[in-house]
């Protein structure tokens, strides 16, 4: 299947080289902006006409070069413009925007939903706004986009699974395939057809907000995870029901900034500053397989890689990621990123400048409300833009014709609205159980003393610490709203709950936040890490357990009790001078809603498999360490993992 795939590939890109270059020979300049392009041999303009129900982009049975080249010719300026803009939801004026304007396609930023944030409730507003989109004179679809990055995490009720470090620990491609495979079918079940996913960043500093979307610390395990997600969201065909469109972030080098540089003189939108050599060597392994397995859309990066901004980099949008490495799909910026690059205040010219560099589509998003750009001003200035030369018709052309491809890939054109028998999938049995078992492949267990596993019929057992209990700590970032929050936020199982239903009818279960319950035990679980966050607002300096984690853990050792700590946190933290005290320890990561698959590790159900993805520091002093440093002392190294 892979040769075969692969053959496809090459197929297509040499039709697309020919179609680029036959469109740029037979181009010109026109002063009404009307798309002359080449049907048949000769060039003609329709732009002017309504297309009948026999038009050849409307016939299914046709190459797709040829519906898109014959769509194209129906377009004006207007309605190829439309299609390179991406609105935020919330940000219409209206559903009538999607027709006025001719848009492409809209998104969900993170917990950007219905009034009612229930599967259905999703499937209603796509279908919704996807009438509005047909109803035009061309009758385009729009994609819809959303960060599904551990399941369909802004729905209520969805599975969530463990974020990307956790799954970069269980060393197996197939289960992240599973994991996404699941995520499409729940994200395609409310209808929405695009998930911005997944992240190829290769973390170097653990300081990093974002740490925790990367697979790990090198290529290797990065390389070996791409494929594999990408697969499992778009599977063999795009237009399959349940296939959905990836894409692979965040293009190149994200994970390596240097601190100081980025948001706030820290990491996140920071400069990489590599040689090519390095960029080569680290940062772009994990696009290969992403892009052999044929991810559709790639997003570039905030960041800069020495001094350029990625959006704006031709050499590495058009020269390496188009030009060297044949990527067909389109460029997809990132929120509101044309406006966001300091020492760029000139709008107008970051438009020029990043759509000229290759970005196709761009996500405005029309954030007014939050002091940003309007889509309209964008829209307004973008045609102002080509009209007066600045941007080409060819590159305009070009960026469309991407766009075009892949809608036609999707089967937009014939299948656009929700197919509602799938909305029983959104949370079922069957993910859920995909969850769990990602869960505890994930779990790396560090240190036993003997304590683990854990006999099911101890008399009593105490569960302390403030993620014990917790599903939103336990979720993390990125979890039903954008930085996430703690407390029952969504339907799942916490690891407390998992620990009561785990042991016998005779242990005794106590719980208290603080650990001041653990006198008479038989053993303590003291379950701490970090509260969520997202991108630069995780932004650490110092990785230290907090003074609370740290004393609700004394208070179970002053009891008398044994205790095995379990860190819920998005990366390692600073515990070099604690550990000694615990008999236990278990990084759990980010697991998400399935705390049994905590459980299943913690009283043997499961013989952990897990291993580090990462590098654990012993100190701040030792950060960035990355596994193939010269010098090479953490306290946990890369692949350490204990089974029993």
């Amino acid at each position: 299947m892979l040769l075969l795939k692969r053959k496809n590939f090459f197929i297509l890109m040499t039709i697309f080289i020919l179609f680029s270059c036959q469109s740029n020979n037979g181009s010109k300049t026109r002063s009404d902006t009307k798309q002359s392009t080449l049907v048949s041999g000769k060039l003609i303009d329709r732009s002017s006409e309504t297309p009948t129900d026999s038009a050849l982009y409307k016939n299914s049975e046709l190459p797709i070069i040829d519906r898109v080249r014959d769509l194209m010719s129906y377009m004006t300026l207007e309605e190829k413009v439309g299609q390179m803009t991406q609105v935020e939801r919330k940000f219409l004026d209206g559903d009538d925007n999607i027709s006025k304007y001719f848009l492409g396609s809209l998104l969900s930023g993170g917990g950007s939903a219905p009034e009612k944030n229930f599967p259905r409730s999703w499937a209603d507003m796509y279908d919704r706004f996807q009438k509005v989109a047909l109803s035009t004179r061309l009758g385009i679809p729009i994609i819809y986009g959303v960060d599904a990055v551990h399941g369909h995490n802004n729905v209520i009720g969805a599975t969530i699974f463990p974020h990307h470090v956790g799954l970069g620990c269980t060393n197996n491609p197939k289960m992240v395939e599973d994991v996404y495979r699941a995520t499409a079918v729940e994200v395609a079940a409310t209808g929405v057809d695009w998930n911005f996913a997944p992240c190829l960043a290769v973390p170097r500093d653990e300081r990093w907000g974002r740490a925790y979307e990367g697979f790990g610390e090198t290529p290797e395990i990065v390389k070996s995870m791409a494929a594999a997600a990408v697969f499992g969201l778009q599977t063999d065909k795009l237009n399959n029901p349940t296939s959905i469109l990836a894409t692979a972030k965040h293009f190149i080098g994200d994970g390596g900034t240097v601190w100081g540089t980025g948001l706030n003189k820290k990491l996140d939108q920071g400069d990489t500053q590599v040689s090519d050599q390095e960029m080569r060597e680290i940062h772009l392994p994990g696009y290969l397989p992403a892009l052999e397995a044929g991810v559709g859309s790639i997003m570039p990066s905030y960041s800069l890689i020495n001094g350029t901004y990625m959006h704006m980099s031709n050499d590495l949008l058009n020269g390496l990621l188009k030009k060297e490495l044949g990527f067909k799909g389109f460029v997809v910026s990132d929120w509101a990123a044309l406006e966001r690059m300091v020492g760029q205040p000139d709008y107008k010219k970051n438009i020029i400048n990043c759509i000229n560099a290759g970005v196709d589509m761009v996500m405005v998003p029309g954030a007014v409300p939050d002091g940003n750009q309007s889509f309209q001003n964008f829209i307004s200035l973008l045609t102002e833009s080509i009209k007066e030369g600045s941007i080409s018709e060819a590159r305009i052309n070009d960026a469309v014709a991407r766009i075009l491809k892949i809608k036609f890939e999707m089967g937009l054109f014939e299948n656009p609205f929700t197919d509602r028998s799938l909305l029983s999938k959104v949370g079922s049995k069957k993910h859920r159980s995909i969850a769990r078992n990602a869960v505890k492949q994930s779990l790396v267990v560090l240190k036993n003393n003997g304590v683990l596993p854990i006999s099911k019929e101890l008399g009593q057992i105490h569960v302390a610490g403030k993620n014990a209990d917790d599903l939103g700590n336990q979720c993390g970032g990125w979890t039903i709203s954008w930085q996430g929050e703690s407390g029952p936020l969504t339907k799942g199982t916490t690891i407390y709950e998992a620990i009561q239903v785990a042991v016998s009818s005779f242990t005794n279960v106590t719980y208290s936040k603080d650990g001041s319950g653990a006198k008479g035990a038989n053993l303590g679980i003291v379950v701490v890490g970090e509260t969520p966050y997202s991108e630069m607002m995780g932004d650490k300096e110092s990785l230290q357990l907090d003074k609370k984690d740290l004393k609700a853990i004394e208070n179970v050792r002053k009891a008398g009790v044994p205790v095995v700590v379990v860190m819920v946190s998005g990366r390692p933290l600073i515990i070099e001078d604690e550990v000694d005290k615990w008999d236990g320890l278990i990084a759990a990561w980010l697991p998400g809603s399935e705390g049994k698959g905590v459980t299943d590790v913690l009283f043997g159900d499961y013989n952990p498999t897990g291993r580090l993805s990462v590098s654990w520091p012993r100190n701040m002093d030792q950060i960035p360490i990355n596994f193939g440093d010269k010098e090479y002392d953490p306290l946990f190294e890369y692949g350490f993992g204990l089974s029993y």
